[in-house]
């Protein structure tokens, strides 16, 4: 009962967000070049800051137990793969394929899987955590993007895969990850007069992506897309757990780490990934729907699969 209060209070703010943007809209009557121009804001500006900053403390973290980003990572690569294959039956393009695929493995760990693996698992949790955080940006994003732009430019000239190389490196959030990666293994640190400007406004990414979800889902409508929603909601609350922690026991970690692992799978679709879809222009109502579906179900699911593990 408390693992459910807790998921309740700690989820709570993100709804009150998410509604704040929605009543936004339709209170003031906006016109949806809003919707789209925070959006964009978020992706181009907000994020990248908030994801370089992270980048550039990853020397920072203790040497990673190659274990535990297998367990976490495998269970990721297989999940989309699946969802990406299993996705055809929705007839999806390419491109919405990959963002469904994404959706299904893509958590919301910075909002919530950080607080709650603090307040339900302890202190002892945060060094999983921290590798997951880092290494999810990095791997996960790259991956999609990828994923999309070979999806769309899909020709074996080397024109298109030049074309499609340059897509990837100048995306505003792949780009942000390796530069920050890269600055990093300088071993200098941030000048203050860079780092707080980038702090503030990496601190407003989640808040103003939140809001934004809202605004869309005054855009998109909600109720739409059932089934597609109801499929990715499975994959991201029960496949996706499911398979990291089947690859954490056949690789033998810890009990905690195992369970800090299934709590981060567990949770909630990630924001990102509604940003990710408006970015593409593609799955934008659907994704945005699960999000707020797979939130709320994960206060029961999440805790439920967590006291599981052994």
């Amino acid at each position: 009962m408390s693992s459910f209060l807790t998921m309740i209070q700690t989820s709570g703010p993100l709804f009150l967000l998410v509604a704040a943007g929605y009543l936004v809209m339709k209170v003031f009557r906006l016109p949806l070049w809003v919707s789209q121009r925070t959006t964009k804001l978020v992706f181009t500006v907000a994020l990248p800051a908030l994801l370089f900053s992270m980048m550039t403390g990853i020397r920072r973290l203790p040497s990673p137990d190659m274990r535990v980003l297998a367990a976490f990572f495998g269970a990721c690569l297989l999940v989309f793969a699946l969802g990406r294959f299993g996705s055809r039956w929705f007839r999806l393009d390419g491109a919405s394929r990959s963002v469904f695929a994404v959706g299904g493995v893509f958590s919301n760990n910075v909002m919530l899987g950080l607080p709650l693996a603090k307040l339900l698992l302890g202190p002892g949790s945060i060094p999983t955590v921290a590798l997951v955080l880092v290494f999810n940006s990095l791997i996960l994003w790259t991956l999609v993007t990828v994923a999309v732009e070979v999806a769309r430019h899909s020709g074996t000239s080397w024109r298109n895969v030049v074309r499609t190389a340059l897509r990837v490196a100048f995306n505003p959030i792949v780009a942000a990850i390796f530069a920050g990666v890269a600055w990093s293994f300088t071993g200098w640190d941030l000048p203050r007069v860079v780092s707080l400007p980038l702090d503030w406004v990496g601190a407003a990414a989640g808040p103003l992506a939140l809001a934004a979800l809202g605004m869309g889902l005054a855009e998109f409508g909600v109720g739409r897309d059932r089934r597609l929603t109801a499929a990715l909601v499975t994959v991201k609350l029960l496949v996706h757990p499911l398979a990291v922690w089947g690859l954490a026991a056949w690789l033998g970690l810890s009990s905690l780490e195992t369970r800090t692992l299934v709590l981060l799978s567990s949770i909630a679709i990630g924001s990102n990934v509604y940003l990710m879809a408006r970015q593409f222009g593609v799955l934008e109502g659907p994704v945005a729907q699960s999000l707020l579906v797979s939130t709320a179900l994960s206060a029961v699911t999440t805790p439920l699969l967590v006291a599981l593990v052994p």
